[in-house]
């Protein structure tokens, strides 16, 4: 059996929260490998629908184990916080579905306050960032500052660490005109939620190294999209982590050798959040009404996301930086009842045809699609389950999308609803 990785292949708010669930139930253990609080994402179980942040998805079903790496940077609070909300939707979260690595940095206020200075700044270049910190709290993770779960087991020797934390941040801080945090006030900010947290604290690598010898199926679940990527991405819009599968490995602490699927979430049209080029946005009707009826809102900020055709140039490209197998392609069903589709082939850069999205900013802010266009369908896929209820122009539409990215559709989703699934290849079968 494979454990798998899932990533996002675009920018994010591929439907990766249902697929997820979806494959959760194959799996033993669910891993959160990158980012923060920041990517939210919906499980519809039954029509009840739950809204997670920071948990992984496989806390919210009977028996399985989640797991939050090192590779994640966690906001103690905003823990708490969801936790408290999934207990009051009869989801009860605990030490024996639920363990945080030791090691993984913490998000702080100041952090989130950093965050918001730089967002809301004249100055520079706004990125669109969700301000919850993430980006401050990977920069001390990076700058060796950082203070970690395990800190929070030893409390006399935090004070120490937080003024080390202090000297950089209160400099940035004059800086800005903004008040010098005291301390003590950081201190206690910790010692609050210390209890809440530490009963979750484990040696993640340990864990996972254990249960994969005895044979558990590991599901590796990544959050922002790999066009988010810190390297890989549309740098500089993009989140302060890796994106791209192989984080699955560092992010968790096990190795390379031990993912054997990854699976790449696509959606059918093309979205994004916040600033950064998107060479096939559509601002007027056909983006209207693909952002009405994919409901694209944000989970986490409410923001109405930019919408435009599939670009199977960004896709292709994913699927070589971060080795995806096979994908998921969700919400075909927002594309039914349009006359026709068009789907971006290539890019023209200064009058010269190129296959890929250069590095440069400048030169990702010129790029002109290249389109083919597709006849579309009358008949609606939603709530299909098998090939032979969609309609045919649908069908041709995902066997063109598979030829152009260079990777087979391994399922289909075709709503919210985690049945409404077609299942082409089952990614834990090796």
């Amino acid at each position: 059996m494979a454990n798998v990785v899932v990533v996002g292949s675009q920018w994010g708010d591929e439907g990766k929260g249902k697929i997820v669930d979806w494959l959760s139930e194959r799996a033993d253990i669910v891993v959160r490998f990158q980012g923060g609080h920041n990517a939210g994402h919906t499980l519809v179980i039954d029509g009840v629908s739950y809204k997670l942040s920071l948990l992984p998805s496989g806390v919210v079903r009977p028996g399985k184990m989640g797991v939050i790496g090192n590779g994640v940077v966690v906001d103690p609070h905003a823990l708490v916080a969801e936790i408290g909300r999934l207990a009051a939707q009869g989801v009860a979260v605990s030490p024996d579905n639920l363990r945080i690595a030791e090691n993984a940095a913490l998000i702080l206020s100041l952090h989130r306050e950093l965050d918001a200075f730089r967002e809301n700044s004249n100055s520079g270049t706004r990125i669109g960032t969700t301000k919850r910190g993430i980006g401050p709290a990977y920069e001390d993770k990076v700058g060796r500052r950082a203070i970690r779960v395990m800190d929070l087991a030893d409390l006399p020797a935090l004070r120490d660490k937080i003024e080390r934390l202090l000297a950089h941040h209160n400099a940035l801080r004059r800086g800005l005109g903004q008040e010098e945090i005291l301390a003590e006030t950081l201190y206690e900010e910790l010692a609050s939620v210390a209890d809440k947290v530490l009963p979750f604290m484990d040696s993640v690598w340990q864990l996972l190294d254990r249960e994969r010898r005895a044979g558990k199926r590991i599901l590796f679940e990544g959050a922002q999209g790999a066009l988010l990527d810190i390297d890989h991405g549309t740098y500089p819009f993009v989140t302060s982590s890796n994106t791209v599968a192989g984080q699955a490995s560092t992010g968790s602490g096990v190795g390379p050798g031990a993912v054997g699927y990854v699976l790449g979430i696509t959606k059918a049209y093309t979205t994004r959040v916040g600033e950064g080029p998107f060479p096939t946005e559509q601002t007027g009707e056909i983006g209207d009404f693909l952002g009405t009826r994919g409901h694209e809102f944000g989970t986490v900020t409410g923001r109405k996301r930019r919408c435009g055709w599939f670009d199977a140039v960004l896709v292709r490209q994913t699927i070589r930086t971060s080795g995806i197998t096979g994908i998921a392609l969700t919400k075909l069903d927002v594309l039914d009842g349009l006359e026709e589709i068009k789907i971006c082939v290539g890019y023209r850069l200064d009058g010269r045809e190129i296959d890929y999205l250069p590095a440069s900013q400048a030169a990702q802010a010129r790029v002109e699609p290249i389109y083919e266009t597709l006849e579309g369908w009358k008949d609606t896929t939603a709530g299909a389950r098998s090939w032979n209820d969609l309609p045919a122009q649908a069908v041709k539409y995902v066997r063109h999308v598979e030829e152009l990215i260079g990777a087979p559709v391994a399922l289909l989703s075709t709503s919210p609803e985690r049945d409404d699934t077609i299942l082409v290849q089952d990614p834990f079968q090796d």
